[in-house]
């Protein structure tokens, strides 16, 4: 295990981990106000990981409805993670299957952002800098859920101090970043587009799920980059 890799690991995801902190808080809150005890509120961010899926289900949680709907709720609003699976794999081959097992478990939106971005610019993504960069988030996020299930009356709204705009800022950084990819536009205002119609017409959170549905599709529908002329002549015998 390589000192810089930890080191870098957690200097990366300690901004995620803070900006991610008041939802992990306003998690706990909502899950005791629907009946869960802080050990089960506890128990769900370890085992569940997943802000949006937890808020789904404990929300469903509340309405007594049928389990498999809440199984299948949280199915849709997660299934963008079986792409991110698929998009990482090219980037993490050199793991042994129980590393690729806990990495896939550790797989969150911005874990994801950070692989993709590592992968394309060369730099090797090890095991070691991707544990840390994870627990780094995912230990606050288990601490501060629990504060959030002992302490979320004393605390409020997390709008009234404008901490909850930090995590969408942080996320729209990601997203930036990527704009000098062919294509990144078109499927950005889709997507942006999509969200939008379905926060207002299906709800939240499934606006999540649809609008990256939709980028994904216009993705795969619209024609891919030309390899530069070197590669080309490189890969084809015949000109």
């Amino acid at each position: 295990m390589r000192r810089s890799e930890v080191l870098e690991g957690f200097k990366g995801g300690l901004i995620i981990a803070l900006s991610s902190a008041p939802f992990a808080v306003l998690f706990g809150t909502v899950a005791v106000d629907n009946g869960l005890s802080v050990l089960d509120a506890a128990m769900m961010s370890a085992f569940v990981y997943a802000g949006a899926s937890q808020l789904v289900g404990i929300e469903l949680f509340g309405q007594h409805v049928a389990p498999w709907l809440v199984v299948l709720s949280i199915f849709a609003v997660n299934f963008r993670h079986i792409l991110y699976g698929a998009a990482i794999t090219r980037f993490i081959t050199q793991f042994s299957p129980v590393q690729k097992a806990i990495a896939f478990y550790l797989l969150i939106d911005p874990q994801f952002a950070e692989v993709i971005k590592r992968g394309e610019a060369g730099r090797p993504v090890t095991f070691t800098w991707y544990l840390s960069f994870a627990a780094i988030i995912y230990v606050p996020w288990v601490i501060f859920s629990v504060v959030g299930a002992w302490f979320g009356s004393m605390i409020g709204d997390p709008r009234v101090w404008a901490i909850d705009v930090l995590l969408p800022i942080y996320f729209l950084g990601l997203v930036v970043g990527f704009r000098k990819r062919r294509n990144f536009f078109p499927v950005v205002i889709v997507s942006i587009a999509a969200s939008v119609a379905a926060y207002h017409f299906v709800g939240s959170p499934w606006h999540v799920s649809i609008g990256a549905a939709a980028g994904v599709l216009l993705a795969a529908l619209l024609p891919l980059p030309t390899p530069p002329a070197e590669i080309r002549a490189e890969g084809s015998p015949v000109q």
